[in-house]
C-alpha cells in the first residue's frame, strides 16, 4: 500500500507553535516526503502511527526501562495467564503482554523513524506495518528489557500494511496469542501497546468503539478494521491492541484526527486479528 499520509518532524526538532491565524487544512511548507502528504475527508486527517526519530524523552524512557526491568524478574510476567474482567486492576495483563511488544527503528542516511511490532515468535519474528519499515534505512528491533538488536525485513504485504521482521541472536521470547473476530464486540475493554511518539512501554486502555471501518488510502483501502478510544499516536504503528485475556485483537496502523491536529482525538483503528492471522500465514510461506 503505498503510504501518503503525514510524517511528523524529528521529535527533538519541534518548531515552535505558530501564532494565529491557524494554518490551513495543509501542512505550511513542503513535506519532508510526498508520501507523508496529509490527507483531509470530511474534516478529519487520517495519519498512520510511524514517529520521527530523535532523542526526545529519551531520558525518561530509559529511566522508565530500568525500573520497570528491576521490578519484574526475566520470564516472570509471562506466567502471568489469568483473565482480568473489567474494573479490576490491569497490571497483570499489562505484565503479561509488555514483554512480547517492541519498538521497531528505522535509521535512514537522512532520517530515522520508529514504530511499534509484535513477538509472534521465540526467535526474534516480528510482526509490524508495513509502513513502519518501507523507507530506506538499517533495522533494529529493542526488546522491552532495553535491548537493541539488529534485525532485517523478511516479508511484506503493503495491501494489508503488514511486514515480518526477523530480529537476530535471540531466543527464549514470549508471542503473542491472537484472539478472534468473534470474541470482539463493540464496548469492549481494550489496552493499547506501543511507543507513541518515541515513549515506549506505554500501554493505554479504551473500548472498542466500532467495528468493520474502512480508511481511503486514495486509489488504495485498508477495510474491515476495528475503531477504538484507547489514545494511540505517531509511535503506535505495529503494536499491539489486546483484549482482557491479553488476546492480541488487532494490530494499531492509524488514527483519525480533526483540523490540523496529529495527536490522538480518540479515533483510532486497528487490523483485526482474523486477518492478521492470515496474512501473518501467507508472510511465513514466503519465508520457509
Amino acid at each position: 500500500m503505498t503510504d501518503l499520509l503525514i510524517r511528523p518532524a524529528n521529535l527533538d526538532e519541534q518548531p515552535p507553535t505558530p501564532p494565529a491565524p491557524p494554518l490551513p487544512p495543509v501542512m505550511a511548507g513542503p513535506p519532508r516526503d510526498p508520501r507523508w502528504a496529509k490527507r483531509i475527508a470530511g474534516g478529519a486527517a487520517v495519519l498512520v502511527l510511524i514517529g520521527g526519530g530523535g532523542s526526545a524523552g529519551a531520558y525518561l524512557m530509559e529511566e522508565h526501562l530500568a525500573s520497570r526491568a528491576a521490578a519484574v524478574p526475566a520470564g516472570q510476567a509471562a506466567a502471568v495467564s489469568e483473565t482480568v474482567t473489567e474494573g479490576s486492576d490491569l497490571a497483570p495483563i499489562v505484565a503479561k503482554v509488555q514483554p512480547s511488544v517492541v519498538t521497531v527503528l528505522v535509521d535512514g542516511a537522512r532520517s530515522s523513524s520508529l514504530g511499534s511490532g509484535v513477538v509472534i515468535g521465540a526467535d526474534g519474528l516480528i510482526l509490524t506495518n508495513n509502513h513502519v519499515i518501507e523507507s530506506d534505512g538499517t533495522v533494529s528491533v529493542r526488546l522491552s528489557t532495553g535491548r537493541t538488536v539488529p534485525a532485517r525485513v523478511v516479508a511484506a504485504d503493503a495491501t494489508h500494511d503488514l511486514a515480518l521482521v526477523q530480529a537476530t541472536g535471540l531466543s527464549g521470547l514470549a508471542p503473542v496469542t491472537f484472539a478472534t473476530d468473534d470474541s470482539i464486540a463493540v464496548g469492549d475493554t481494550v489496552l493499547a501497546f506501543g511507543a507513541p511518539l518515541g515513549l515506549e512501554g506505554t500501554v493505554t486502555s479504551g473500548i472498542v468503539s466500532a467495528l468493520d471501518r474502512s480508511l481511503d488510502t486514495e486509489g488504495e483501502q485498508l477495510g474491515g478494521l476495528l475503531q477504538t478510544d484507547a489514545p494511540i499516536n505517531q509511535g503506535n504503528s505495529g503494536g499491539a491492541l489486546v483484549d482482557l485475556s491479553g488476546r492480541v485483537v488487532g494490530i494499531n496502523v492509524a488514527i483519525a484526527t480533526a483540523g490540523d491536529s496529529t495527536g490522538s482525538v480518540g479515533l483510532g483503528f486497528a487490523i483485526p486479528a482474523d486477518m492478521v492471522t492470515s496474512v501473518v500465514s501467507q508472510l511465513k510461506a514466503q519465508i520457509s
